[in-house]
């Protein structure tokens, strides 16, 4: 798991004038929470943590002020839906050795049954538990040769040691579904045949 560095200024300005001000600074508002400890409103430089928040989970080291070093992972990012840059982030205090409740993407790999089968997704993301430090990026599931019917439950897949699901073992993360023909234009060419 990778960490990150950034040095972030605490903030007294609040609301959607003072948000805005940091935002044409090329900063990024955000709130850092956790461990019974009063949220501490921050200032990120924006460029920075945007490349941060490309890794899913990413642990952040947080220089606060250039007086106090802070761990966290992000919670919550607000995204402006249009242009894609960051309005606001969460951040959630951890320790080293601590354990955290995070979500982590599910990818596959290999090639299905040959017979024109989909892929469906259930969980895109698995909740698992894993040491704050060691968060896994993501886990790969092999789909090599499954047919429609075949589905892959959280229990079958393979974690790294040290991270427990935090989901029901049984629930179902991806399944494989025969594809269908559309009906309507099967039926509108029978009664087309039908009629002559």
């Amino acid at each position: 798991m990778s960490e990150v560095k950034l040095s972030v200024e605490t903030r007294t300005e609040f609301g959607k004038g003072a948000a805005r001000r940091i935002r044409r600074d090329k900063k990024v508002p955000g709130v850092l929470y956790g461990h019974g400890s009063d949220p501490l409103h921050l200032t990120f430089p924006g460029h920075e943590l945007l490349l941060a928040l490309r890794t899913p989970n990413v642990l952040i080291a947080l220089d606060i002020d250039g007086k106090s070093n802070e761990l966290a992972i992000p919670k919550s990012v607000q995204r402006d839906p249009l242009k894609g840059f960051l309005e606001h982030v969460d951040l959630q205090l951890v320790q080293r050795g601590e354990t955290v409740t995070v979500e982590i993407p599910v990818l596959t790999e290999g090639e299905l049954a040959p017979g024109g089968y989909l892929l469906e997704h259930v969980l895109n993301t698995l909740p698992v538990e894993a040491e704050a430090t060691h968060i896994p990026e993501s886990v790969t599931v092999s789909v090599e040769g499954l047919a429609a019917g075949a589905s892959i439950h959280a229990k079958d897949i393979a974690l790294p040691k040290g991270t427990k699901l935090a989901v029901d073992e049984d629930a179902v993360v991806i399944q494989v579904l025969a594809a269908q023909a559309e009906e309507g234009a099967e039926d509108g060419e029978a009664g087309e045949a039908a009629e002559a």
